[in-house]
């Protein structure tokens, strides 16, 4: 792999990489959308319909699809038999849950052990989110997925030719936060921003 092909930056590097080998791994060129989906049963992840979960009182279920709504995700369980449940937010769109679960799928391929304590943090807005993972983890995790789902050949390809953040995110099935964020920690920020502006 060429230096030219990678982002700046050791740690971008590493990470694009991970990415690029679990893109290799699922078969899907560069330039196509990755689907975390049809990745999760090679990591051992059973993603289940949150609307098929018994048991969850009325009361639990609103909390979870109104007033606290923004506050998760997804949720992960390690099973007896050693697959990991994963739960989804069904409120979030396809984009959002595409990117919440290639960030699980990450956990697994990188080896990443949780915690043996969940833990409740404060995020730089302020919310309370439970974290079961290292800090660091939890940040290659992030990176790693949203390299897998946005690589940076085909990011630097797209922002040459004009492309929005949003028009890119459609095409790979993320967000346009998600785009933006990966233009960020490649450098290719400045360079859409001032095509954009």
């Amino acid at each position: 792999m060429a230096w030219s092909n990678l982002p700046p930056g050791e740690k971008w590097r590493n990470y694009e990489l991970r990415a690029l080998a679990l893109r290799d791994f699922a078969r899907v060129r560069v330039d196509y959308p990755l689907d975390p989906f049809k990745l999760a049963k090679f990591a051992n992840l059973m993603v289940v319909d949150f609307e098929k979960i018994e048991g969850l009182s009325q009361e639990s279920r609103e909390q979870l699809l109104s007033s606290s709504v923004e506050n998760w995700s997804g949720g992960a369980c390690t099973l007896p038999n050693g697959m990991k449940l994963v739960i989804l937010n069904p409120s979030h769109g396809r984009s959002r849950t595409n990117a919440t679960l290639m960030e699980e799928i990450c956990h697994v391929f990188l080896g990443h052990e949780p915690n043996r304590i969940g833990i409740v943090v404060q995020d730089a807005k302020g919310k309370m989110r439970a974290r079961d993972y290292r800090q660091e983890d939890e940040d290659e995790a992030y990176g790693v997925g949203a390299a897998a789902l946005v690589p940076f050949t085909a990011l630097r390809r797209f922002v040459y030719q004009g492309k929005s953040s949003q028009d890119i995110g459609r095409h790979f099935g993320v967000s346009r936060e998600l785009v933006e964020y990966r233009m960020k920690v490649t450098k290719l920020w400045r360079l859409y921003r001032d095509a954009h502006s």
